[in-house]
């Protein structure tokens, strides 16, 4: 038997879906297009991508937003791919933050 994971809700009461439109903020537009250049150089595909929201542990997973959920799922699959290191993500976060 296989069992289901944590993000597999199908079939399941989810309660009412949200599907009135709203405004995207800067980041998430961003987010949006990194995905989308890194599947047409070929370095991510949308099954990588999928994947590693799905790993994602169930406390993360409930608690993030979509795009918080695509941030941590390309920099987890970058890294794994040997396109970026821990240490450049983390000082490229640090940056960030630092913008305020």
């Amino acid at each position: 038997m296989v069992m289901r994971s944590h993000h597999d809700m199908g079939g399941l009461p989810a309660g009412p879906v949200d599907r009135s439109e709203h405004d995207y903020e800067d980041w998430e537009r961003r987010i949006d297009a990194m995905g989308v250049v890194l599947g047409q150089k070929k370095l991510l595909t949308v099954d990588q991508r999928r994947r590693a929201i799905e790993t994602l542990p169930p406390e993360a997973y409930d608690t993030m937003k979509y795009y918080e959920k695509w941030v941590v799922a390309l920099g987890q699959t970058l890294i794994q791919r040997g396109l970026i290191t821990t240490d450049e993500l983390k000082r490229k976060m640090l940056e960030v933050q630092s913008r305020g």
